[in-house]
């Protein structure tokens, strides 16, 4: 059965960071794409990162684009978040699919976890 966790989320100051870890069992990560999305509240599902093994560049968000970064090994997959600003509040989740591409579309992504809470302050 596949599972992933999401970890790293707290409250921080606008302009601080945070690292967002997302563990997953039941699946061989080297087969899937790997992705970061984020739900504020009042909006929809925002993809922000993706990353594929068959993907040389990772893919971003244009708002997260120099900023957040999103990397991936044996374990888990991780979303490195500098210069947060207020607007990246949201609940972040991560996400699989088994279509190897490094996409944002949440339609693509089969497997998912309940969400950590990011809180910037301003």
């Amino acid at each position: 059965q596949v599972q992933m966790v999401e970890s790293g989320g707290g409250l921080v100051q606008s302009g601080g960071s945070l690292r967002l870890s997302c563990a997953a069992s039941g699946l061989t990560l080297a087969n899937y794409a790997m992705a970061w999305f984020r739900q504020a509240p009042g909006k929809g599902r925002e993809g922000v990162a993706a990353i594929s093994p068959d993907v040389r560049a990772p893919s971003y968000a244009d708002s997260v684009k120099g900023r957040f970064i999103i990397s991936q090994d044996k374990a888990g997959v991780y979303l490195q978040m500098n210069k947060l600003a207020t607007e990246d509040t949201a609940t972040y989740y991560c996400a699989a699919s088994v279509w190897n591409r490094a996409s944002l579309s949440a339609d693509l992504y089969s497997y998912w976890g309940r969400g950590t809470q990011v809180t910037v302050s301003s």
